[in-house]
């Protein structure tokens, strides 16, 4: 058997509106089957739209999508019924009950009617107690798992999340990132968007930078934390030092608050038996220092300086 397609895959895509708008510019992406894909970038930079697309939601300007070799163009029904969509507005002011609304979903994908099935996805959202209460009366966080319950009701291969945990009480946002993790382990693929740094550095396999509506890197989590990941050895003096002495020249350290700090930057890659050496040469230079301690940099550093463009 060859390699597996790419469950979802996004082809010389880009998107401009009548204004003259241009939100997406030559998107190429592919998200293999069950991955959790982030994708992150700042407010604006053409998440929601780019998700809008491969919904089905809104039309391309130029390119292609398939969800699991259907075109999403010319085979709309086929490729749709394959994704789950939680969206980030909450549009659910209904009279109807939770129950009757994850039903009916269901049945709008052509699904036949399957009561267990529902009543795990309620009860996987802590819904099960609601499922008579009409919508309307829920609150905010009560609203956002029912979209979630929707989402799931025709049991969806890919499921989508825009923002998801976007003004979320911590109670959800935990459960979501349990049922994230069990969908995962089932297979489903995902795929979130967030500007939220800590979001996709705990969940994801894979993350995407966009920006102004261009990907800008697509990076296993791990590698892109390893290859940007720098760290910092902060060394408090006993001492202040006025220049770095030229002995020491070869570590490219930095003096910090008014000479009283020495700053060392080294990679994760390059081996820790350079700060070995770095304090042998401190000792043999007669500098002492009264305590020290590391910093690695966070995606959030990272992501900022990708943005500034210093990558």
């Amino acid at each position: 058997m060859g390699p597996m397609p790419p469950i979802v895959s996004v082809t010389n895509l880009s998107k401009t509106y009548a204004s003259g708008f241009r939100a997406l510019k030559n998107i190429n992406l592919s998200i293999d089957r069950g991955e959790i894909f982030a994708l992150l970038g700042p407010n604006g930079a053409g998440k929601t739209t780019l998700i809008s697309i491969i919904c089905g939601i809104v039309n391309a300007s130029e390119g292609t999508v398939r969800v699991a070799d259907h075109d999403i163009a010319t085979e709309y029904r086929a490729a749709r019924s394959l994704i789950g969509l939680v969206p980030q507005e909450l549009t659910t002011d209904s009279f109807e009950t939770v129950w009757a609304t994850v039903s009916f979903s269901r049945g709008l994908f052509g699904k036949p009617k399957d009561p267990a099935y529902i009543e795990k996805v309620l009860k996987d959202l802590s819904l099960w107690e609601k499922r008579n209460n009409k919508i309307i009366t829920l609150s905010g966080g009560m609203k956002r798992r029912v979209l979630i319950a929707k989402a799931l009701s025709h049991e969806p291969r890919v499921l989508f999340l825009d923002e998801p945990t976007a003004g979320v009480d911590v109670e959800l946002r935990r459960d979501m990132w349990r049922l994230v993790r069990s969908l995962s382990a089932d297979g489903v693929t995902i795929i979130l968007t967030t500007h939220y740094i800590d979001e996709a550095e705990e969940m994801a396999d894979r993350i995407g930078v966009i920006n102004g509506g261009e990907i800008m890197l697509v990076e296993e989590k791990t590698e892109l934390m390893r290859k940007l990941g720098k760290k910092q050895l902060t060394l408090q003096l006993e001492q202040p030092l006025r220049e770095v002495p030229s002995q020491l020249g070869d570590y490219q350290l930095a003096l910090a608050s008014g000479g009283n700090e020495l700053i060392y930057t080294y990679d994760t890659e390059r081996e820790r038996n350079s700060i070995v050496a770095l304090l042998k040469a401190l000792e043999d230079a007669g500098i002492g220092f009264k305590d020290l301690h590391t910093t690695q940099s966070s995606l959030e550093d990272i992501f900022v300086s990708l943005l500034r463009g210093e990558q």
